[in-house]
């Protein structure tokens, strides 16, 4: 088996002081092979700098994904090009930095990290079922186990790609809602699918703000800028279990939380 873990979106220095401190011994109880994180909240809730997805690398995560945040902190257009371990949406506008996919080598096995972005309820860029279809035929002759990341905001979406890639890809998880779901399953042909892996961030918040902010927009429609929360720490997310004949065969999810020191 082929053991990775997923972690949902990294919000804030709350989100990587979580990782910092529990990804060595997740990695040793569930025997991880390779990880993968949604980075594109890392740094101040909005984008990912250099600083931070150095330190993160250096924890023990092997790859990040990416999502509508993703050119949020200018930093990324200084290193994105660079850096091997960073993937953002396949999907978006062919003439920007960086790739959509990168394969790497995990204990002797191919394995395919993919990243394509929604388009309900989000902004319209190309069709993510196209996308995917494009890159699989780059990937045409390939023996590599595909892991897809998903960030949209509507869940039938994302149900229709996993069902759309069920037995042409290993797993395909959802991120971007910040709420882990419970419906991790393996389709009928060997796809695993989970439609958000969740948040790694502040647990009492919306979504990772402040939820008076939150509120308070609600309430008279005026939206201040976001301040990542203060307050209790989570850590969701899921490892995938995938096997030689690069489906798989078990999700088990991740979800604890600690009290703020």
């Amino acid at each position: 088996m082929m053991r990775i873990l997923f972690i949902g979106d990294i919000v804030g220095a709350q989100g990587r002081r979580m990782v910092l401190e529990h990804l060595p011994r997740l990695l040793d109880e569930h025997h991880i092979d390779f990880t993968i994180a949604n980075g594109e909240n890392c740094s101040g809730g909005f984008g990912l700098n250099q600083k931070n997805f150095r330190e993160l690398i250096d924890c023990g995560v092997d790859a990040f994904t990416m999502g509508n945040h993703t050119w949020d902190n200018k930093d990324i257009y200084h290193f994105i090009d660079q850096e091997e371990r960073l993937v953002r949406p396949a999907n978006f506008p062919p003439d920007l930095p960086g790739v959509g996919w990168r394969q790497y080598q995990v204990n002797g096995r191919q394995l395919v990290v993919a990243n394509v972005i929604g388009r309900v309820f989000m902004t319209a860029f190309d069709c993510p079922f196209r996308t995917m279809d494009t890159v699989l035929k780059q990937l045409s002759g390939s023996d590599a186990a595909v892991f897809v990341d998903f960030h949209a905001e509507a869940t039938s979406e994302k149900m229709a790609l996993g069902w759309y890639l069920d037995g042409r890809v290993a797993a395909v998880v959802g991120t971007h809602t910040h709420i882990q779901t419970n419906d991790a399953r393996v389709l009928p042909r060997g796809t695993g699918y989970l439609s958000d892996a969740g948040m790694t961030g502040p647990r009492d918040s919306v979504l990772g703000v402040e939820r008076e902010i939150i509120i308070n927009r609600f309430l008279t429609g005026i939206s201040p800028r976001f301040e990542v929360a203060r307050g209790d720490l989570q850590f969701n997310g899921a490892v995938f279990e995938i096997g030689e004949d690069q489906k798989t065969q078990r999700i088990e999810l991740i979800n604890f939380w600690q009290p703020s020191l």
